[in-house]
């Protein structure tokens, strides 16, 4: 069995759902490994549930051996509460990979659009969409909380790897396509 050349996990924080998606590649090509949400129940107080984060992504870490953690940040809202839950749900799943010496990278929602569909601007369903065609995956998700994780970590490959990019800009689609050629889609 060929070893693979790199693992990544991928988180999209959340204090009732958490989701995560684990990735690994393989002569640049992209498996899906693992993809699913921690549900936690509003009925818990917030500690418990920022431990049962810990507790979730020390687990996958020690199951899949990840080489690199990937997180999305939290969105800018309005509700002040909201964001300072969110913000300590991300900080402890990202507290899990440092305690585990994984480089940790974070990523803007845009930018993991962007990276997936190539438009800042899309919206869920559109990314889940682009992923079934990039790791040819026919399930549909029951929550797109795992398919946003898995965007994460699907995102941090493209940014790390030289040969999907040119020094982050294409130079024309026919570049993209040479570089890209598992990207195409022929109907």
């Amino acid at each position: 069995m060929q070893k693979p050349s790199k693992i990544i996990l991928g988180i999209d924080p959340g204090t009732l759902l958490m989701g995560y998606g684990i990735i690994e590649i393989t002569s640049n090509v992209i498996f899906l490994k693992e993809m699913s949400v921690l549900k936690l129940t509003g009925k818990s107080n917030n500690y418990t549930r920022l431990q049962l984060i810990h507790k979730k992504v020390e687990d996958l870490i020690d199951k899949h051996q990840p080489h690199e953690f990937a997180i999305e940040a939290p969105f800018f809202g309005k509700n002040v509460q909201s964001m300072l839950k969110l913000g300590r749900a991300q900080g402890v799943a990202i507290a899990a990979a440092i305690s585990a010496g994984l480089p940790v990278t974070e990523y803007s929602p845009k930018k993991v659009k962007q990276s997936i569909t190539g438009n800042g601007n899309a919206d869920k369903e559109q990314v889940w969409k682009m992923l079934q065609r990039l790791l040819s995956l026919n399930e549909i998700p029951q929550y797109f909380d795992a398919t946003d994780a898995l965007a994460v970590a699907v995102c941090h490959h493209f940014q790390d790897n030289p040969a999907l990019k040119s020094n982050g800009k294409v130079k024309s689609w026919k570049d993209f396509i040479t570089n890209n050629p598992k990207r195409i889609i022929v109907k």
